[in-house]
């Protein structure tokens, strides 16, 4: 499987063979050298791109690190811990639920009323 080399990365390589010609070199060897070249190129290339993924994927995991609270153990060791989230309910929320309960009790209250045979 040939990698896709760009013309611009053919026109440097082909640049840099021209510019160390030797004199009595024919153009099939220069070619070739810009072959090399080309691949080396490339191969450049492709290190930088796993090397910036690498970066990037140590930069993420120290993002995620320093939102995480730390918790030291007996022994010294740092560890991280996953802990639910404060304050969950909204005061929307508890507003919901005592409105709730009150329909609840309303009903309750309504219902002993009606039935006062029944409930009591």
């Amino acid at each position: 499987m040939k990698p896709n080399i760009s013309t611009e990365t053919q026109q440097e390589a082909l640049a840099a063979a021209k510019a160390t010609q030797k004199p009595g070199q024919t153009k099939e060897q220069t070619k070739l050298i810009a072959q090399g070249i080309e691949k080396g190129i490339a191969e450049y290339k492709k290190l930088q791109k796993a090397k910036a993924r690498e970066r990037d994927k140590f930069r993420k995991q120290q993002l995620k690190a320093k939102s995480r609270p730390a918790v030291e153990d007996e022994d010294g060791n740092t560890f991280t811990e996953h802990l639910a989230p404060q304050g969950q309910f909204t005061r929307a929320t508890w507003v919901a639920i005592a409105l709730l309960l009150l329909s609840w009790i309303g009903f309750a209250a309504y219902y002993w009323m009606a039935n006062p045979a029944t409930g009591g």
